[in-house]
């Protein structure tokens, strides 16, 4: 809740129970204004001409009502006061870490159980919430007791958002074929590394449903790219400048496409947040700089490699018939190990913004 305000010439301090506090600019509060005047609910999109606002303008007069719950603020250009709800000025609050603070970074020891949730269960609306809230903690969850076929991907792939197409089509099926021309199709051990580095907006979920196994081997592993960030920041910060600092280019080249896109491996936002992981040496595709840079480089990704392919950052498991693994392509490695026999997996992408939407309209973050 609101607890109490100071107004002063062109902003506005607010100070809230949970010991936030935060400065508003005046103009920002007034162009965030939701009135019926500057406001269309119907389409919610802003009416404000935010060009026509004068930017030195000053508040008349501001009070918390409703205990906390909402402020209101009497502006100079408007007839009638306008309210600003708590959860909107916490929300917007630069000093506002609840929504970082509430992943669950992980090493293997400290995954049990609880990332496995029954199909029924996510059915309901109150366990589909539960299912994205440890998927959105954790980066990855497995669905069990799902019928064996590719309905059931598309099933869950359309509670959450719709199926990506790429150049593996929408709902896949796959098994060993060495006629294509990405390394997942092998028997091979696939180190841990994240999807599609190759494109520019890679995907943010994926999905894999075992539907059959008569195998040895083949076991899922899982990373948490975050985790590696979290501690390579903490142990080596000169490290953690270059893989948050270099573009590193991948490419996909076969199937009749040549895909090429640069990021770094520790892409950070405008607030220098991480947000994305991508991290792939099988497509990392070639590029050049002077020779210091490119040896702190490969010191860089030698020390992120070795953690992601260390058992003490990997969680392990062989997929039954009937299992599916989701996981976060924009946080959590995927890889498998090396296999004999049969081993046959459908699946699907979901888009990063379609999975960080299902989560909004949930009230997850």
């Amino acid at each position: 809740m609101i607890k109490k305000i100071k107004i002063l010439s062109d902003e506005l301090h607010v100070y809230f129970n949970n010991e936030v506090y935060e400065i508003y600019s005046n103009i920002w509060l007034r162009d965030h204004a939701k009135d019926e005047e500057n406001w269309d609910k119907r389409s919610n999109q802003r009416k404000t001409f935010t060009a026509a606002l004068d930017i030195n303008l000053k508040i008349k007069n501001a009070e918390i009502i409703e205990n906390g719950k909402y402020l209101k603020i009497i502006w100079p250009d408007l007839q009638k006061p306008v309210t600003y709800s708590y959860e909107f000025l916490f929300n917007n609050s630069l000093n506002n870490k609840s929504k970082i603070n509430s992943l669950k970074l992980w090493k293997e020891k400290e995954i049990n159980d609880q990332i496995f949730i029954d199909f029924e269960t996510i059915q309901s609306e109150l366990g589909f919430k539960n299912f994205l809230k440890q998927l959105y903690q954790y980066g990855f969850s497995v669905v069990t007791n799902c019928k064996i076929e590719i309905s059931s991907v598309e099933s869950i792939a359309n509670k959450i958002g719709y199926v990506r197409n790429s150049i593996f089509g929408g709902l896949w099926s796959f098994e060993s074929n060495e006629d294509r021309a990405d390394s997942s199709y092998t028997q091979e051990e696939l180190r841990p590394h994240t999807d599609a580095t190759y494109s520019n907006d890679a995907p943010g979920l994926q999905l894999l449903l075992c539907c059959e196994y008569n195998a040895n081997g083949g076991d899922s592993i899982m990373v948490d790219g975050f985790k590696i960030a979290e501690i390579i920041k903490k142990e080596n910060k000169e490290l953690f400048e270059i893989l948050s600092t270099t573009n590193v280019k991948g490419n996909y080249i076969g199937d009749g496409v040549f895909l090429e896109a640069e990021r770094p491996i520790f892409n950070l936002n405008s607030n220098n947040e991480l947000f994305q992981v991508s991290f792939n040496n099988y497509d990392r595709a070639p590029f050049r700089f002077e020779k210091n840079l490119t040896i702190k480089f490969y010191e860089a990704i030698k020390k992120f490699d070795l953690m992601a392919n260390s058992k003490e950052y990997q969680w392990r498991h062989v997929l039954k018939p009937g299992e599916l693994l989701i996981f976060n392509n924009w946080r959590v490695l995927h890889g498998r190990g090396s296999f004999d026999g049969t081993r046959k997996i459908s699946g699907c992408y979901i888009n990063k913004e379609d999975f960080d939407s299902s989560c909004r309209m949930n009230g997850i973050y």
